[in-house]
């Protein structure tokens, strides 16, 4: 297959799509990994997976059912505390063994399950592409302001206690975000290239940035150009997307072992 299909209009809103989320879900990885939630977004994507699969089966729209998966690991999150990753361990193997299961149970909910987990970018709608610029823009507009309460609460955990301010507004409007990013992802890139996404950027760039803010922008700047080699590379050999994508961040783990740091 030709890579100058990837400038066809038919493959356009698929890429702008892909682009935007590849903005977007670094920056969220970013923050579970500062949390050190990391694992959480692989456990959320299989709850969120597990919701829509069992939206199929009542014929229901699976998005909001994906979406009512995510929130609902959110909050279990959000109520317990400080979960560690052994819990998001067990969350997502709840969460892949409901996808299978479920997927049994009609061949409606057998197609939205290999959809959810091998992902199906080309086949995206305007729709997800709305819901991925809406996010972005939402990350942008209140990231500063979420930011700065997330590293406030990671390196003062007493900071809110002690001078009696609440917590929830930036823990659940964290974990809504978190929700809507995993759903998005998972119903274009898969469940797989979501969490490699929210993963790998993130951890090549918290060993290389110095400062938080710098570490955000290398996130995002691996994610995107990761996504752009993916969505090529996919394309000029006629590969699945998701695999295609998560073989290609892998390819950023040994920037770890550079000796430098950036921003120094």
């Amino acid at each position: 297959m030709s890579l100058s299909l990837a400038w066809d209009p038919l493959f356009r809103l698929p890429l702008a799509t892909g682009l935007l989320l590849a903005l977007a879900l670094p920056l969220l990885g970013a923050g579970l990994r500062l949390r050190e939630q990391w694992l959480s977004s692989l456990g959320v994507a299989q709850a969120a997976a597990a919701g829509g699969v069992a939206g199929a089966l009542l014929h229901a729209p699976v998005l909001v059912f994906a979406l009512l998966g995510a929130l609902a690991a959110g909050l279990v999150r959000f109520f317990t505390g400080r979960a560690r990753n052994e819990h998001y361990a067990v969350m997502l193997l709840a969460g892949w063994a409901a996808v299978l299961l479920l997927a049994t149970r009609g061949h409606h909910a057998d197609l939205v399950a290999t959809r959810l987990l091998n992902g199906q970018l080309y086949f995206t709608t305007a729709a997800h592409l709305a819901g991925a610029a809406a996010l972005l823009g939402c990350l942008l507009a209140g990231g500063r302001w979420l930011s700065r309460r997330l590293v406030l609460g990671r390196l003062f955990p007493d900071h809110y206690t002690a001078n009696r301010l609440p917590t929830w507004p930036h823990e659940f409007g964290f974990e809504a975000l978190v929700a809507c990013g995993v759903v998005l992802g998972i119903s274009t890139m898969g469940v797989m290239a979501t969490f490699a996404m929210m993963l790998l950027p993130p951890w090549v760039a918290f060993r290389l940035a110095r400062g938080w803010y710098r570490a955000l922008a290398l996130s995002a700047a691996l994610g995107l150009v990761a996504c752009m080699a993916g969505f090529l590379l996919a394309l000029g050999l006629d590969l699945p997307f998701g695999p295609t994508l998560t073989a290609v961040l892998a390819l950023l783990v040994p920037l770890r072992l550079l000796p430098t740091r950036l921003g120094a």
